[in-house]
């Protein structure tokens, strides 16, 4: 079936005037009754779904006026602005009509519209026409632009924060209606600005002002803490920094140096006991004064290095697949051990299968990060304690990753991973360099698991699997590198994320996680095999003639007039 396609003004003057219409419905109530989650009965006042569509009507009609405007005002050329305004208003009617049709499933029929939802219905289907009547896409001309100092890091700070709040607002979701529609949303709004060709000056920008970045994330990161007024969102957001502190520490043994380790959890499980058996608890083995919390984070850091050798000295010189079935080995011999050592079936050290429950708080330079304290008006409750340690982990992880990622041992990992043969040939020695990785790995992972025991207050040997219904476990830990973008800090970040708080957010899947696990690893597979977030290398590897391609189009576009390519 052939598109009927229209002038370009034409079709987008249609698109804008369906985002219109859609934005003018907002305004309007939806529905007649208050059931349907969000509230969305009262007029000109936008909650719930109806709030979510108007964001992104409203870009839709942003790329709408740069696509209609003419070369002398013209923000972005002709063929990116058709190319944003088309996913701005697949992003539109998808939202939308999910929102309305929801209205109509949970409620028992259309009957239950009022008329702002009609008009929601048609202005979507006209932007979807609009959209699909664009003519074929134009030239993706690259955009180049910089911008003075200090209007770049104002503009860093903006995004950052915008993006933050944007976080945020997909987190304090209560329904999974409305999560839902923020997810369609917000895809297919990062598709339209991707195609805008707008994500290459403000990456270029972010890279040239990496230092303002970094302390804008920071500084937008313990925000988010300090303006929650409870610990629904903070006690998620700390289990999610947990979950991202030992994704990175498995960033490094697969993404960096390519060992494929199925076992990894173990280690975190190895700084948690650690941490358990030394805290004070009266369930612990060792029961007493506890330790000041750098000598326990010390402490867990050191015997987890110490397992990650006795598994990897013998192990390393094995590869791929019998690698693989190896470390998987090692994490089932860590949960079965710690459930054996129960005083029955061996010696009396971590409680067996009850583990060790009620670990005390903190208490750090007599900051009990178990009370609520009081800063400038603001309330910091035990989760946000928590969450701004885990700020300060995360922080020295991305730190040494950086630094050991930019070193001659970075540099090796990387070559053994690529070919490992090829890198023994060239002097370097394989199997000192995998095993180094292994502890430095480790060491990671049991440095954030010294903070999960205190977090979590109870630690049991079903907490540490390859797989389960819930993170963190080995598979879910491997899956959020390779969604996230293998080699990368902020790719095992994004991947843990999303792992991590879907499940929470999608209520009617909480049987059936894994098979959303399965089904999110099968479409990235198929759309994005380099990752979320991928490496420039990962990049060139899976896009290498598109690249190409657009390197050779602005080259041409560089040469003189007069000259063909």
């Amino acid at each position: 079936m052939t598109l009927v396609r229209l002038p370009f003004k034409t079709a987008a003057a249609l698109a804008a005037a369906g985002a219109a219409l859609v934005l003018g419905s907002t305004m309007l109530p939806w529905t007649w009754t208050s059931s349907f989650p969000g509230d969305l009965t009262v007029a000109f006042y936008p909650a719930g779904n109806q709030l979510i569509t108007l964001v992104s009507a409203v870009l839709a009609l942003l790329f709408a006026v740069a696509a209609l405007s003419g070369p002398r005002f013209a923000v972005l050329p002709a063929g990116r602005a058709a190319r944003a305004l088309r996913g701005a208003c697949f992003g539109v009617a998808a939202c939308t009509l999910y929102g309305v049709a929801a209205i109509a499933w949970e409620l028992g029929g259309v009957a239950n519209w009022e008329p702002g939802a009609y008009v929601a219905a048609v202005g979507s289907l006209l932007a979807l026409a609009g959209a699909l009547a664009l003519p074929a896409d134009g030239e993706a001309v690259p955009i180049a632009w910089r911008l003075p100092a200090a209007v770049e890091i104002a503009a860093v700070l903006v995004l950052v924060f915008g993006g933050m709040l944007l976080l945020s607002y997909g987190l304090a979701t209560e329904h999974t209606e409305q999560f839902l529609a923020f997810c369609l949303a917000a895809g297919f709004a990062v598709r339209a600005v991707k195609e805008s060709g707008l994500p290459g000056p403000v990456k270029d920008m972010f890279t040239r002002r990496r230092y303002a970045t970094g302390v804008a994330a920071l500084v937008a990161a313990v925000g988010f803490a300090l303006v929650q007024t409870g610990d629904a969102y903070t006690s998620l957001a700390a289990n999610i920094l947990v979950f991202g502190a030992v994704a990175l520490g498995l960033n490094i043994v697969v993404g960096l140096s390519g060992l494929l380790d199925l076992g990894y959890v173990a280690f975190l499980g190895v700084g948690a006991y650690v941490a358990a058996l030394v805290s004070g608890s009266t369930y612990s083995r060792f029961a007493g004064e506890p330790l000041p919390f750098w000598a326990a984070m010390l402490a867990g850091m050191v015997v987890a290095v110490i397992a990650g050798v006795i598994i990897g000295a013998p192990t390393l010189r094995v590869r791929g697949d019998y690698l693989a079935i190896v470390t998987l080995g090692f994490g089932e011999i860590f949960r079965i051990l710690v459930n054996n050592l129960d005083g029955i079936s061996g010696p009396h050290v971590t409680n067996g299968p009850n583990g060790i429950p009620n670990i005390p708080d903190l208490v750090v330079l007599g900051y009990d990060f178990g009370e609520e304290h009081h800063f400038l008006g603001l309330t910091i409750g035990r989760f946000a304690n928590y969450y701004l340690l885990l700020i300060a982990v995360i922080a020295f992880v991305v730190f040494v990753f950086h630094r050991v990622a930019d070193s001659r041992i970075g540099r090796a990992w990387v070559a053994i991973r690529e070919d490992e043969t090829a890198a023994e040939a060239m002097g370097i020695n394989g199997y000192r360099f995998k095993l180094l990785a292994f502890g430095l790995g480790a060491a990671l992972a049991g440095l954030a698991g010294t903070v999960q025991a205190h977090v979590t207050t109870t630690v049991t040997p079903d907490q540490y699997q390859f797989l389960s219904t819930a993170p963190p476990n080995s598979a879910f830990l491997l899956a959020a590198v390779v969604l996230g973008g293998m080699g990368t800090v902020s790719g095992p970040l994004v991947g843990g994320f999303l792992l991590f708080v879907v499940p929470e957010k999608f209520e009617f899947f909480a049987d059936k996680q894994l098979l959303l696990f399965g089904a999110t690893l099968i479409l990235m597979m198929r759309l994005r095999p380099e990752g979320l977030v991928p490496s420039r290398q990962a990049r060139l590897e899976f896009h290498e003639e598109e690249i190409a391609d657009a390197e050779a189009h602005a080259a041409v576009g560089r040469e003189p007039a007069g000259v063909k390519a």
